[in-house]
């Protein structure tokens, strides 16, 4: 495939400089509000100019997310064999970077309503980790239950009740992650990943042995 060229490779550059200027910014702010003025500065431009290569705000601000994805994605191999591990590495990785936490937290929030920039991001981004946590969840109590208890000829309905299960423990802990993000802003001694390795432990359990109940 070649590559852009004329205006809009320069477009596309500064498109990507704007989000790596606006990664940092976030990166480094703490707990403080990081404005758009905060990122144009970083990449000598107005705000203006800034948000003319986005249509706005909210829109930089999910291009944002997207690139913090693509990078923990990038650095942690999620969504790969191992993905519910690897969500937890991202957990811990991300208390270095509570600007990006509490940008999440909002975003998410406003991206409830459906003409919100970021709602396809957001519906696209849970429907990914509930399918690979449901993924994970249905081997890993598979090989609970088979621990415990051989396993037997399966049949279809206890497979399909395992899916069925697996599907609500991923909610949950999805659910349980976004809850805890906003905890962990308030009182910062929380160990996001440590609460959540403790709660997959949990619904494991009580998969495994719904397994073993109904196999």
């Amino acid at each position: 495939m070649s590559k852009p060229r004329g205006p809009y490779a320069k477009t596309s550059s500064k498109r990507q400089q704007i989000i790596e200027a606006a990664l940092a910014a976030y990166a480094e702010a703490g707990s403080r509000k990081v404005s758009v003025r905060d990122i144009a500065q970083r990449v000598g431009m107005t705000d203006a100019g800034v948000l003319h290569h986005f249509g706005g705000r909210e829109s930089l601000l999910t291009a944002v997310l997207v690139a913090r994805d693509a990078a923990a994605e990038e650095r942690f191999g999620v969504f790969e064999a191992r993905a519910a591990d690897d969500f937890l590495r991202i957990l811990a990785a991300n208390a270095s970077t509570p600007g990006l936490v509490k940008l999440f937290v909002d975003l998410a929030a406003a991206a409830a309503e459906p003409d919100h920039p970021a709602h396809d991001y957001f519906e696209e981004r849970y429907d990914r980790y509930r399918e690979r946590f449901t993924e994970q969840l249905v081997e890993q109590a598979a090989a609970r239950s088979a621990a415990v208890e051989p396993a037997t000829a399966e049949p279809d309905a206890v497979a399909a009740d395992r899916a069925a299960e697996a599907a609500w423990a991923a909610r949950i802990l999805i659910a349980a992650t976004d809850g805890l993000q906003l905890q962990w802003l308030l009182d910062p001694r929380i160990d996001m990943a440590d609460d959540i390795r403790r709660l997959a432990g949990v619904l494991l359990d009580t998969l495994a042995d719904r397994e073993r109940r109904v196999s």
